[in-house]
């Protein structure tokens, strides 16, 4: 994850993109992004979403990895680990929704 926001803060610095990069921005961006994720779904029956072509799935991935960087960028710009945030949220989950027969 360290090397992953080193090169995205690398590459932002790079084309003097900070001045754009505000938090609020940032978030902005982010649904945007997860839009264009929904988009690649929409119309799709659940079995034709989980049979994507090869060309859709190479969108999925594009998107999913703008997705990555912008939820990287924001993470960052607050000090916080995107992986550390996640699993903090999934331990509050399993106490909050225990799994049946446990």
């Amino acid at each position: 994850m360290k090397l992953l926001q080193s090169e995205i803060k690398t590459f932002i610095k790079e084309r003097d993109w900070q001045k754009f990069h505000s938090p609020k921005n940032l978030a902005m961006a982010l649904s945007v992004e997860a839009s264009e994720l929904v988009e690649i779904f929409q119309w799709l029956t659940p079995a034709q979403s989980s049979k994507l072509s090869h060309q859709q799935v190479e969108h999925l991935e594009e998107e999913i990895g703008d997705i990555m960087i912008y939820l990287t960028t924001l993470a960052t710009s607050y000090g916080l680990d995107p992986l550390t945030a996640a699993r903090k949220k999934l331990e509050k989950n399993r106490i909050k929704y225990p799994a049946p027969n446990q």
